[in-house]
């Protein structure tokens, strides 16, 4: 079934899509998950990394009974999920997916949306298919994702209801999007929770090399991205320490709480530690957790290993420590 209106109030259009025959109940958090020796852990993790690379891009539906639309939000592509079962909670998820900013949104952020939205007990999620590098460089993304989140506000949701999702290059832009905030006297949402963050465009921090080898999913057996982030093309001409493009140099005072989720053998571990440093400098609420053994975006790739169900536990907690349904 496909539907197409016109709506007012800053939404040019939407297309609502449904799949009955495909539709199943949503995820819910698992009490346990695969428990390995590290190993045989990184035996799995190279497994499944190749099933991923064969895997059907076209796999997702919507839980059954969850509204899943596509929207354009003065130009920008945005994507929302709503979950029948929180219709009166007034929380919000924004998510921001990550890929170097030259991956676009796909079914497995749209996935993970729904994982999302099921740990904050959140009313909605919306996903930003925001423009890519190089024929987009910098601010494209970060005035894409901007737009999304006054639209969200516009919508009436107060911005101490809205959680804002980044991984990877989408934890580079949830920083950006707060400091956009900050500087131009906008309201905050709730918090950050930053997966992987990429957090400076500079490649000499030591686990750049130390972990080259050992991170499964963005070191060097994904040339691809392991190249992209090495030689990253969404700045521009901008210095690559410029804290537009590395926030690790920009002044986070009075930003919202933040939790990291790291890999222990993840490429970019070193920067969630420099953000927790610049972080804590600055006196921010900060958490910072290194799942040992694990790499990039383990928790979204590999969602049935302990590890990962600790980390949705986390983040379910954080979640509940720092706001109201």
């Amino acid at each position: 079934m496909k539907l197409s209106k016109i709506v007012a109030a800053g939404l040019l259009s939407f297309s609502l899509m449904t799949n009955t025959s495909l539709a199943a109940p949503a995820w819910e958090l698992p009490v346990s998950g695969k428990v390995f020796t590290n190993d045989a852990k990184q035996i799995y993790i190279a497994q499944e990394m190749n099933k991923f690379y064969k895997a059907n891009p076209n796999f997702f539906a919507a839980p059954d009974k969850w509204t899943y639309e596509k929207i354009d939000v003065n130009g920008v592509n945005v994507e929302r999920l709503a979950n029948p079962k929180q219709k009166r909670s007034k929380r919000v998820v924004l998510q921001l997916h990550g890929g170097g900013y030259i991956g676009a949104l796909s079914d497995w952020y749209r996935d993970l949306a729904v994982k999302q939205a099921v740990l904050t007990d959140a009313k909605e999620v919306y996903m930003v298919d925001y423009r890519l590098a190089p024929k987009n460089v910098y601010p494209a993304a970060l005035d894409d994702a901007a737009k999304a989140y006054l639209e969200i506000l516009k919508r009436g949701n107060k911005p101490e209801n809205i959680i804002v999702f980044g991984d990877s290059a989408g934890g580079n832009l949830a920083l950006e999007l707060s400091l956009y905030l900050k500087e131009n006297a906008l309201p905050q949402p709730a918090m950050l929770i930053l997966i992987s963050p990429w957090t400076t465009f500079e490649t000499n921090l030591p686990s750049r090399t130390t972990n080259a080898d050992r991170d499964l999913v963005l070191g060097k057996t994904n040339p691809v991205m392991y190249n992209g982030v090495a030689n990253p093309v969404y700045g521009g001409t901008i210095p690559l320490n410029d804290p537009r493009l590395s926030p690790i140099y920009a002044d986070l005072r009075n930003l919202p709480p933040i939790l990291i989720q790291i890999g222990g053998y993840e490429l970019f571990v070193d920067e969630g530690i420099e953000l927790l440093k610049k972080a804590t400098a600055d006196e921010l609420n900060v958490t910072l957790s290194v799942y040992q053994g694990m790499p990039h975006d383990f928790a979204m790739l590999f969602p049935d290993l302990q590890e990962s169900v600790d980390s949705f536990a986390e983040i379910k907690a954080f979640v509940n420590l720092h706001m109201q349904k």
